[in-house]
């Protein structure tokens, strides 16, 4: 069963003795974090048809296999495949908002994966190498999880699409899981 948000706001002509009336929360919200989901989710889409496809100034997957190997990821090109389906995949479902939990996890993992390979030796900041850009990836893929992706979404017909500290956790485990999994390999 879907429950409605409600904002309690004043009238100008409301002094504060005066009850507040409740009135149904606005769409600038739900408008806010569609636009946050197609920006990232759009973005790691397309990152992800780099690596598969090598469209959008790519390398495609033998080369990007090549890469992925010497990273110490065997064999390179299965783990490439991975990847790039995971960025794929994820940020798709972060831009529609479907299984957006799931989708979360699939951007978490693979942001954690880059930052223990390849930008963490770098430091922070993204000038030097380092890990500025996947941490504002992962912060902004575990916010659409805890706060839902709106009702914008294709989830919004969904238990998980509402958000919530369990679809977080989700979201930041199941990714750290599969991290720690592909590390570990």
């Amino acid at each position: 069963m879907l429950t409605q948000r409600i904002l309690y706001r004043s009238t100008d002509s409301e002094d504060a003795q005066s009850p507040r009336t409740a009135v149904p929360a606005s769409y600038a919200a739900d408008a806010g974090i569609l636009l946050l989901r197609l920006t990232f989710g759009l973005l790691m889409a397309a990152h992800g048809a780099q690596k598969l496809f090598g469209i959008f100034g790519g390398h495609g997957l033998a080369a990007t296999g090549k890469g992925f190997a010497a990273l110490g990821y065997h064999p390179g090109k299965v783990f490439a495949a991975i990847c790039g389906g995971s960025e794929l995949l994820g940020g798709l479902g972060l831009a529609v908002g479907l299984l957006t939990p799931l989708a979360a996890a699939a951007v978490i993992g693979v942001m954690i994966n880059a930052m223990v390979t390849v930008t963490g030796a770098h430091g922070l900041w993204e000038t030097d190498g380092g890990v500025e850009y996947s941490v504002g990836i992962c912060v902004v893929a575990l916010a659409v999880a805890a706060l839902g992706p709106g009702r914008l979404a294709l989830d919004r017909f969904f238990r998980w699409g509402r958000g919530g500290w369990a679809e977080a956790a989700l979201a930041l485990g199941l990714g750290g899981a599969s991290a720690a999994i592909a590390l570990g390999l």
